[in-house]
């Protein structure tokens, strides 16, 4: 194909807005900690975004989009990008270095979404050999089965944007995590209070705002599927706020907390639907994201689960019903594609099927990831370093 200069310029853009949401989980996820640890909390992702764009460059982005091998992970043919050059390649229209480094922001911010369940209790050091471990072992197989011709694609499996690569991947990762990591001193017994609630808005907003990237860009073209995954998005997100919101209000109050979590929950089950459904379906699939996550996170309350910052709830259960949507919604109208609703019942099982592999491959990998580095360097800092708090006991700093 011929290099296309306004779906590049596009995917330019679109790469800088995903970029952008890497710092947003970290102000997101630094305004729910206590104050002792917001600037740990932020220093996770702009680790996250340095250590995994080299390691994307060195050898991930092979890995997930490399030859196929058996279905499960990508050849070696792209080791430190040899081959990756400023032309396009297959019936892609865009350079195949610009999407390389599209493809390298999705990795940063699933890595950047993860930290949520090493708040406020995780070494510094510990966390790097994980990140890199994790992206190597869990990102990158589960990206080449969706995207880069895997079983899964092969198998006729729909994720536009990464609802299974992305948010399935980090949300049951985190799950596991809590697993080994443990709960936080004083959990359920001190007051955990987070230290910055505007930073976290503003947090909301950076990913509310970059997701436009993430979802539209996906469509790899300045086309009309681009702006059916924008619009879907910004609806799916808007629907998900409100049913959120009216959830926590029925409770008790309408928290600002609660509208920008159902926003997200919104966007993140819009995320592998969006190149598939429309606008209609979209204000279902954020509504009921807004409830179902809603709903885990007092599920993960009442069971005394200190998965921190609702990683597993909002990012995990709504990827669920978000693929699972896909087969539901899915409308030729969009891109083709039918789902349960117009009568293909075979498009719904494969969705199910693929929720599923990804769900117990990112549980058990990442379970045996972290018992290593656990056993090896220690994931947990010190009682006294988390007394303290990790600005102080990690990085020398405090606010």
């Amino acid at each position: 194909m011929v290099l296309n200069a306004g779906d590049t310029a596009w995917i330019l853009a679109a790469t800088a807005l995903v970029m952008l949401m890497t710092p947003g989980v970290g102000f997101f996820y630094g305004g729910l900690v206590r104050r002792k640890n917001v600037i740990a909390m932020i220093a996770l992702s702009f680790i996250v975004f340095a250590v995994i764009s080299v390691m994307w460059v060195l050898f991930g982005y092979t890995l997930a989009f490399g030859p196929d091998i058996g279905g499960f992970i990508g050849g070696l043919s792209f080791l430190g990008l040899s081959g990756v050059g400023l032309e396009p390649s297959g019936t892609s229209t865009i350079p195949s270095l610009l999407f390389m480094v599209f493809q390298l922001v999705f990795a940063t911010v699933t890595v950047a979404i993860l930290t949520s369940v090493f708040a406020e209790r995780v070494k510094v050091s510990s966390f790097i050999i994980f990140a890199i471990l994790w992206a190597t072992i869990v990102y990158c197989p589960l990206a080449h089965w969706v995207w880069g011709g895997g079983w899964s694609a092969q198998m006729g499996a729909l994720d536009f944007a990464g609802g299974t690569v992305v948010h399935i991947s980090s949300g049951f990762s985190a799950l596991a995590l809590t697993l080994i990591v443990g709960k936080r001193i004083g959990f359920g017994k001190d007051t955990m209070e987070p230290g910055n609630i505007p930073m976290s808005l503003l947090g909301a907003a950076m990913l509310w705002f970059g997701w436009f990237g993430f979802n539209a860009g996906s469509a790899l073209a300045a086309n009309g599927l681009a702006a059916n995954a924008f619009v879907v998005t910004n609806t799916a997100a808007a629907a998900g706020a409100i049913a959120w919101m009216c959830a926590s209000w029925y409770h008790g109050r309408p928290s600002s907390l609660g509208v920008v979590s159902g926003a997200i929950a919104g966007l993140v089950a819009i995320t592998p639907a969006s190149g598939y459904v429309d606008a209609m379906a979209a204000i279902v699939i954020g509504a009921v994201a807004g409830l179902l996550c809603y709903s885990m996170m007092l599920l993960r309350i009442r069971k005394g689960i200190d998965e921190s910052l609702d990683c597993w709830s909002i990012h995990g259960m709504g990827g669920v019903w978000g693929a699972i949507a896909t087969g539901i919604f899915a409308t030729a109208a969009v891109n083709g594609y039918t789902g349960l609703l117009a009568g293909n019942v075979n498009q719904f099982t494969i969705q199910v099927i693929a929720t599923v592999a990804s769900i117990a491959y990112a549980f058990v990998m990442t379970l045996v990831i972290a018992k290593i580095v656990d056993a090896t360097l220690g994931l947990r800092v010190r009682e006294e370093e988390e007394y303290v708090g990790l600005d102080i006991s990690q990085h020398g700093e405090h606010v």
